[in-house]
């Protein structure tokens, strides 16, 4: 697969709100809950066509989790979005205990993630929740890297129950898929015979800049779109592992307990090899545009090239 820098798509967020309506509108179990954020998020047309399958909390992320589990308790089936942060670090002892140890249903969306929450800064800023997300038994952890796989993985967590955490940018996503594609598995998106960068999210568009730079040099990349964290597709992996003898992971996201985490607790147990994790380290988010949080942070396609160089030397 060749990469494209065309954002021919719509945003993210109204990917969202498009599909909880179309989903609303056929099943009236459905039931969104925002905290505050509508217009952020674009939902602010379910408030006025679907009034009975809209709930604005206000600024009260926590009692938003245990709003969603009565609901699902009496067969509804709760939507919750707001900034990645809130829904899980603010709010992670009550998702943990009224919907996940309560073996509960509900979907719950992330946004704003990593860099590009932007000028909202540091305190907006997540770099922890898909490690948070992860701690929670049976939960499912999932990141979109386009709006394609958005609209996929939504309508697969209403169908298939249980807590599931999808994590996204706002805005426009690059373009990488057919409308049509399906994601059951993890997407290799390139072949090669040298390393294998795995990615999620915006990194994975970063990935794929990568290895067009790395071919200029000869070294042959294999790029995979891990975008279900929990469960991760340990099959793929492995099999890229093998096949390569070398792997990188970029995540837009804090290296311990993200998917470079997931990613080298499988590889430690299934099959070793060289490995690098790019991503955030340390660090705290600040206020900045995407494109130049990305260079402060690492997370573009030259750090990806750097640290393939460096693993490669060590296979």
């Amino acid at each position: 697969m060749t990469f494209s820098s065309a954002l021919d798509q719509k945003e993210m967020r109204q990917t969202y709100a498009d599909t909880v309506h179309e989903l609303a509108k056929k099943d009236d179990r459905v039931i969104a809950l925002e905290a505050d954020l509508s217009s952020a998020m674009s939902t602010s047309r379910l408030e006025s066509e679907l009034p009975g399958q809209y709930v604005n909390v206000g600024i009260m992320e926590a009692n938003m989790m245990g709003l969603a589990a009565g609901l699902s308790v009496v067969g509804r089936k709760p939507f919750i979005h707001s900034f990645g942060q809130f829904v899980t670090r603010r709010a992670f002892d009550q998702l943990f205990v009224s919907l996940g140890y309560a073996q509960l249903n509900a979907v719950i969306v992330g946004s704003d993630a990593g860099v590009t929450a932007e000028h909202n800064g540091g305190t907006h800023m997540t770099f922890e929740d898909i490690g948070l997300m992860r701690e929670v038994p049976n939960a499912h952890v999932y990141e979109a890297s386009d709006a394609h796989q958005f609209k996929y993985l939504l309508k697969k967590a209403y169908k298939d129950g249980g807590v599931h955490y999808i994590r996204t940018i706002r805005k426009k996503a690059v373009n990488l898929y057919d409308e049509n594609e399906s994601f059951e598995k993890a997407k290799v998106l390139r072949n090669g015979k040298d390393v294998t960068i795995v990615s999620s999210g915006i990194m994975v568009a970063e990935s794929l800049k990568a290895a067009d730079l790395l071919s200029q040099q000869g070294i042959d990349a294999t790029v995979i779109d891990m975008f279900s964290i929990k469960p991760l597709d340990i099959e793929t992996l492995i099999e890229a592992a093998k096949a390569t003898g070398a792997v990188v992971t970029a995540e837009n996201h804090n290296v311990n307990g993200g998917l470079g985490s997931a990613v080298a607790e499988a590889l430690a147990e299934h099959y070793p090899v060289p490995l690098y994790r790019v991503g955030v380290r340390e660090r705290f988010g600040q206020v900045g545009q995407t494109d130049y949080l990305k260079k402060v942070y690492g997370l573009d396609a030259h750090t990806i090239v750097r640290e393939v160089e460096r693993v490669i030397e060590r296979k």
